[in-house]
């Protein structure tokens, strides 16, 4: 069982980093985006960090905003961090001296116990918020169910497999150990196997949804919210633009006006409250 375990591991690993960068690839190669003027723009290393440190790790804006949402979305969010930190204990007592060893085992204990039920609880919350609350329930689909659900067996599957497992038998961070070293005699009890394994297959899932939005954060923020860049006249911009407006999109909303032939440029120029209907 461990050599199958460990290429999954090692398998879902990759596909991730892989799956990540053909994502950042997809958001950089883009059209130009729409500025969000209304914002403020921070400038400098520091002004950036007092915006985007509080909303990665405490979802800042959800607070302020959709606090019911925040009750439930932030420990799904800080589960993931946890484990994230987790993780990185456990490559770091995989490969530290032994000297280092107990340290780094109760840091991953903690962080990984706390992450998984904090995961844990914050999956079931959303699931339960997406099918209760109206405003969710109206466009949550199929899949956000299912990603959610996917999710929540995992830990479960994690945190019974760490606890129940029989004496003797090799836990997270042995199973790790193995991994990088390829120890095939490692005695890994199926139930933690298996969440380990639908672990992996998530990891690797992740980029091919919406939920690798936290990809698009940097685009979001520094790309659109924070690009302060006027197009040059005769620049790449510029060139760019004009290439746009000739674009014939095919929205079905009443309210943009495109179709029979419509460019972005009539349709930028005309006034949506008398003649895109027409």
């Amino acid at each position: 069982m461990a050599p199958f375990l460990y290429c999954l591991l090692y398998a879902g690993g990759i596909l991730f980093l892989a799956g990540s960068i053909v994502r950042a690839v997809q958001y950089a190669k883009q059209p130009i985006h729409l500025r969000w003027e209304i914002y403020p723009v921070p400038h400098g290393t520091t002004g950036e960090a007092k915006v985007m440190v509080p909303e990665i790790l405490f979802l800042k804006g959800l607070w302020e905003f959709n606090r019911p949402m925040w009750l439930v979305s932030y420990p799904f969010h800080a589960g993931l961090y946890l484990l994230s930190a987790a993780g990185a204990l456990m490559v770091l007592a995989a490969l530290a001296p032994a000297a280092f060893f107990p340290v780094l085992q109760i840091l991953y204990h903690i962080c990984g116990y706390a992450g998984a039920v904090l995961g844990l609880a914050g999956s079931i919350g959303l699931l339960v918020r997406r099918s209760t609350a109206p405003e969710l329930r109206n466009y949550s689909s199929s899949a956000d169910f299912f990603n959610l659900a996917w999710f929540a067996l995992t830990y479960v599957l994690l945190i019974a497999g760490e606890a129940v497992r029989p004496a003797g038998s090799a836990g997270l961070l042995r199973v790790l150990r193995g991994a990088v070293s390829f120890d095939t005699s490692v005695p890994v009890p199926g139930l933690l196997a298996l969440g380990l394994a639908s672990g992996a297959a998530l990891v690797a899932y992740i980029p091919m949804t919406h939920m690798a939005h936290f990809i698009a954060k940097y685009f979001t923020y520094h790309q659109v919210r924070w690009d302060e860049k006027s197009p040059v006249a005769g620049g790449m911009m510029e060139k760019r633009m004009a290439e746009y407006l000739m674009y014939r999109p095919t929205w079905s909303a009443p309210h943009v006006g495109a179709g029979n032939g419509r460019t972005w440029a009539d349709i930028a120029t005309t006034n949506p409250t008398r003649e895109a209907g027409k």
